[in-house]
């Protein structure tokens, strides 16, 4: 979507719900809220609808209230208030109905309130999280230094068990996530500003370019391959950490090349 018709579905959508009485207020978040970062031409649209209590469930189920509505193709609840719906443009909408109790359940980085009716704004002032990476604690730390090399070993193991789905999500994901926390905390950058908080995943490449491609080259390599390349970027950038379990990353380096060879 372009940048022009992307905020002309926001003006439309805060319209649209600005014209119904029963809703308390709108809240836009992540790129939609254009703070930290700008939505861009593959953004989706992330917000939270606000509405009087009781009335929820009307919202989830009855889609009049959103723009193009007679070209939704598909919507799934994703959650008790959360929702995906998609268009038969391709775009798509990330979205929780909340009444203003629910607002509680939510957790949020960058946010906007569109409007507000009524204590909305102090409502998600009290679930916002600072889109700032807050300096992990020691014991999350050898926590995460002891979890990526284990996974690495899980997934390698599953793999060859011939459990490859499961194996590749051990080395591909759940690995990952250690590794580019350890990676966003211990890596130095003036930009650490545009990761996103709330997902390690997020933007990692904008910021620490370099790594991020030695990452991706790793993982488009078959899966125990993977596991090699995600170790020797695990071994390259953080053996200088306090706590760093140099025995287990040999052994389990050992154990990658003999799978491998087998």
């Amino acid at each position: 979507m372009q940048a022009a018709d992307y905020q002309a579905f926001t003006n439309q959508l805060t319209q649209n719900l600005q014209a119904d009485p029963r809703v308390v207020g709108l809240v836009l978040v992540g790129s939609t809220a254009n703070q930290s970062h700008a939505p861009d031409a593959w953004s989706d649209h992330d917000f939270f609808a606000v509405t009087e209590s009781g009335v929820q469930e009307q919202f989830r189920t009855q889609f009049d209230w959103l723009p193009d509505h007679e070209n939704i193709v598909l919507t799934v609840r994703e959650t008790e208030h959360g929702l995906k719906i998609l268009y038969q443009s391709g775009h798509l909408l990330e979205c929780a109905i909340f009444d203003l109790d629910e607002i509680g359940l939510a957790k949020v980085n960058d946010y906007k309130v569109a409007f507000d009716r009524g204590d909305v704004t102090e409502r998600v002032e009290r679930i916002a999280v600072p889109n700032a990476i807050l300096a992990p604690s020691p014991a999350s730390i050898q926590r995460d230094l002891g979890m990526v090399p284990c996974l690495l070993l899980v997934g390698a193991g599953r793999v060859k068990r011939g459990e490859a789905i499961s194996g590749q999500v051990f080395i591909r994901s759940h690995a990952v996530s250690h590794l580019l926390t350890l990676l966003a905390h211990h890596l130095p950058s003036d930009n650490k500003a545009t990761l996103d908080n709330l997902d390690p995943f997020r933007r990692f490449e904008q910021v620490f370019p370099e790594v991020g491609q030695q990452i991706n080259a790793a993982l488009s390599r078959e899966p125990i391959a993977a596991a090699l390349g995600l170790l020797a970027v695990y071994e390259a950038y953080l053996s200088d950490s306090d706590g760093y379990p140099a025995q287990a990353v040999e052994a389990v380096r050992d154990v990658l090349k003999n799978m491998l060879s087998d």
